[in-house]
């Protein structure tokens, strides 16, 4: 039984952002197992300099990504697209035990199947330590409101 992940390529610019908001709206369920269903079984990652393959490695990777950053909140942006590959840049607030928070900013590239399962997610992400007053991410855990600000709204 083929899984499909809508939209599917070919993309266009409608297409490509909704692709992106809902991978927002997923990772911001912190849901590693509902997460890892967006991913081919075969998907290869590089996150950082951590290199993850297949379904299993993203829920274990993801539950030890958020086992460590707290309070995530996470905004994406789609960047460029084409028929199969959509590039997105992304800011991410969280805080670690200590209570430091940090803004996370980074890109990906995404490449997917016909079935629109991504195949291949290559990350490159910074941490910069802010205060607490300097958090602009403020909504419930879940889905960012739809009349929250985004990237370029927020000058990020």
């Amino acid at each position: 039984m083929t899984e499909r992940r809508m939209p599917v390529p070919p993309f266009n610019a409608e297409t490509a952002a909704q692709k992106v908001r809902s991978a927002e709206n997923a990772w911001n369920t912190r849901e590693p197992e509902r997460i890892a269903l967006a991913y081919s079984l075969e998907s290869r990652w590089r996150n950082r300099a951590e290199f993850v393959n297949g379904r299993d490695e993203i829920v274990a990777f993801l539950t030890r990504k958020w086992e460590r950053e707290l309070d995530y909140r996470l905004i994406k942006e789609l960047w460029a697209y084409n028929d199969v590959r959509i590039a997105v840049r992304f800011a991410y607030e969280w805080h670690d035990e200590s209570g430091q928070w940090y803004r996370s900013y980074g890109n990906e590239n995404w490449e997917f199947d016909d079935d629109g399962l991504m195949t291949e997610r290559h990350a490159s992400i910074n941490d910069l330590p802010i205060a607490e007053s300097d958090r602009l991410f403020h909504w419930p855990q879940g889905s960012r409101p739809d009349d929250h600000p985004g990237l370029s709204a927020l000058g990020l």
